[in-house]
């Protein structure tokens, strides 16, 4: 009977402390049942919205697969709500496959998602944007065709330089969209959100400028950060402008654990800043191929400089 007794205060002990746990600690990967990738967070109503690709590569395989990508919604930064599919590669009719790194911005009460696909017809990779009336979605193709194909960045002699769009609305409601492999791109947004304004232009002074640029702003500072060099570390810049001169000021993220990419997405929620980011560590399975969204905190320098971030296990505490 005492035996029995101990069986049953040991396990409720065993319960109350996973309990306890899960509500002090996020735990870094945040997301274990799939794999998650190329992590955009948008804030909207008390919520963060995390939207990543869905990495399906199968066991002892080494190559990306991705068809759809994944919503998940938190009001505290460690409990995560998953929510149905609200959009896949084959979405755009024009497009096939490969739901590669994208981000989702509000404006105007509706939400717009910059993709990146396979074309079918031009070679390459392109840019597509999808609309929704909930950042939840269902999301459709907003505008039936590519915004950005391969064809119009021919100075790149890759079918996968137009990859990875991040799109920043300034406070004077100019709407701007970056992205690119090996150069980063920019190129001003009309206030439908689905056409582009004006010719491309080349960001300078970005060195070992690899991929995955994300826009954000602080006060008077616009941030630029990006993937750099390969196997990827983080890097940043700042500028006074969205349209630059950008100053280079060095690593923010280094290697991400057990994979070879690195992508991030910064956003400040209920006084707090984040810093999201994928590794390969959720498993024995984990890899480049099968990477994991992961958050930990973002600190600033008085100046205004970000300070290289701290990955890991233990990930962020759970906030009001």
């Amino acid at each position: 009977m005492i035996r029995n007794r101990e069986k049953i205060m040991f396990r409720l002990i065993l319960v109350l402390t996973a309990a306890y746990s899960s509500v002090l600690f996020a735990d870094n990967p945040i997301i274990t049942d799939k794999y998650t990738a190329d992590p955009a967070a948008l804030v909207h109503e008390g919520k963060v919205y995390l939207y990543a690709g869905h990495d399906e590569c199968p066991p002892r395989q080494h190559r990306y697969v991705l068809n759809e990508w994944l919503c998940f919604s938190s009001e505290d930064m460690v409990n995560w709500k998953e929510h149905p599919v609200p959009l896949k590669a084959k979405d755009f009719d024009w497009a096939r496959a490969d739901a590669w790194a994208s981000e989702v911005i509000e404006r105007d009460g509706k939400f717009y998602w910059y993709v990146t696909v396979s074309h079918k017809k031009i070679h390459g990779k392109a840019i597509g944007v999808a609309v929704s009336d909930s950042p939840e979605g269902p999301f459709e193709d907003a505008r039936g065709s590519a915004l950005i194909t391969n064809d119009m960045t021919t100075d790149v002699k890759i079918s996968w330089d137009d990859i990875d769009p991040t799109v920043f609305i300034d406070d004077d409601d100019q709407a701007y969209m970056y992205w690119g492999n090996q150069k980063c791109r920019w190129i001003k947004l009309k206030d439908n959100m689905i056409e582009t304004e004006g010719e491309i232009h080349t960001v300078e002074g970005l060195p070992e400028f690899t991929e995955a640029p994300w826009i954000h702003k602080r006060g008077d500072w616009y941030y630029l950060s990006y993937a750099y060099q390969f196997p990827e570390k983080t890097a940043y810049a700042m500028s006074k402008s969205i349209e630059g001169p950008w100053e280079y000021k060095g690593i923010l993220n280094e290697l991400a654990g057990n994979c070879n990419t690195n992508h991030q997405a910064i956003i400040s929620f209920k006084g707090k800043d984040y810093f999201f980011y994928h590794t390969g560590g959720i498993s024995t399975e984990g890899s480049s191929f099968r990477r994991s969204v992961c958050i930990d905190y973002l600190y600033y320098n008085p100046e205004g400089t970000m300070k290289r971030v701290q990955m890991t296990t233990e990930g962020v505490e759970p906030v009001k």
